[in-house]
Parts: structure tokens; sequence; C-alpha cells
């Protein structure tokens, strides 16, 4: 099993993965929030463990901003808060399992060993077309008119949340929030900025650009592509 470890914790995270190294996994240790993300979206794990205070990122957003991109791999939040309401917010956030520290190192490897046995989720789209756009959430492919288009993470993000929502208008509010995780406005163009870039690889040749900018509301994918 191939384990993504995210835990700012040098001691807590040496513990662990010495521990899974010893049982035969394979395991890749970050020790903040930015960095689980990136691996996240851009190599293929078997499962991911999260610890839910981390610099950078909260481990919370982090998992938010997976499952907005369409990642499923099977992740449990490692947290020092054992309320009810903090292991809701937890699967709320698309946690699969939720582990209170401090924990026996012999229970995390029995609840990854039942993730693993889980059969898959069959009712979640693995794809999704607008037109002549198709977006392949397993392979993280795009293509365009049979083209290949290559995007960075947030901008296969942010098509992804326009293509969910072809024909309705999507604010920068709710790019912020799904793409970024952020729940204010840094005062900044980052997502005109992106916004630009995904429009133009989406040009491939000579095609139209199929994405409309709703002067005061937002952004809109036409609903034909």
């Amino acid at each position: 099993m191939r384990v993504l470890l995210a835990e700012d914790d040098a001691e807590a995270a040496a513990f662990i993965e010495r521990g899974l190294i010893e049982l035969g996994h394979v395991v890749t240790h970050v020790g903040n929030g930015e960095d689980a993300l990136h691996l996240g979206t851009t190599e293929t794990f078997d499962a991911i463990v999260l610890d839910r205070m981390m610099p950078g990122a909260d481990g919370l957003d982090v998992l938010r901003r997976l499952r907005s991109v369409g990642v499923r791999t099977p992740v449990m939040v490692l947290t020092a808060k054992g309320g009810i309401a903090d292991r809701v917010d937890g699967l709320d956030a698309g946690a699969d399992d939720y582990l209170v520290k401090p924990f026996a190192l012999a229970e995390l490897v029995a609840r990854l060993n039942a993730l693993m046995r889980r059969p898959p989720i069959s009712d979640v789209p693995t794809r999704i077309e607008v037109g002549d756009i198709a977006i392949d959430l397993l392979r993280r492919e795009v293509t365009r008119a049979g083209h290949v288009v290559h995007l960075q993470p947030r901008e296969f993000a942010l098509l992804d949340q326009l293509m969910r929502n072809a024909g309705r208008v999507v604010t920068r509010t709710m790019f912020l929030e799904n793409v970024w995780g952020f729940h204010f406005d840094p005062q900044t163009n980052i997502v005109e900025t992106h916004l630009s870039r995904l429009r133009s690889k989406l040009r491939v040749g000579s095609l139209d650009d199929p994405i409309e900018t709703v002067r005061g509301a937002g952004y809109r994918m036409r609903a034909d592509g």
C-alpha cells in the first residue's frame, strides 16, 4: 500500500512512518498542507493519512480541496480534537475515517486496512462531458474535440467547477472557496489569472472560448461547450 502521510509533528510522523514501512508499506511524508495538496493532486496513493492541524493549510481545507477536484483516495484524518462536532466536521469535509490522538499504531493500521477493503463508490461520476470538452476525473485528463489539454491542478479544479455547473454562473467567491479553500477575499487577481490561463489552453487551434464572462456576476461554461 502506498500511503501519503501529512503530519507536521516530526516525532509522531517518524513513529507512524517507521511502523508502516516495517509492515511493507511505501510511505511519502510531508510536513505541511500545501505539500500534501500538491502530492495528493499530482501523484497516486492508496490512502492518505492527514493531520488536521498543519502549517501552510489546515488539514480539512486540504481535504475539501482534494475532494473538489475529484480525488477519491481514502483519507484518514488524525486529530487531537475528539469532540463530536470535530468528528462531524472531518467527515463532512470528505474524510473516510477519523482517528483521535493518542492512538496505537495497530489501530491506525487496522483502520487503513479496513478502508482498503471497502468497495469502490460506483455512483460517483468519473467523467464529465460538456459539448466537446471532457474531463476524466480518475486519470485527471482533459480533452477538447479529441485534443488533450494539459492543465495545472488549479486550472483543472476551475474547469471542474465550471463543467459541473454548466449553463449556470459560478461566482468568484465560489471559486475562492472550492478551489483555494479561502473563506475571505484575498484582494488579489488569483482567480482571474488562473481563468485566463485556462481559457487560453481550451482554445485549441481555432476553437471558440467555451467560458463566458458574466459582467458583475462571475463566469459560465456554455452548456453546449
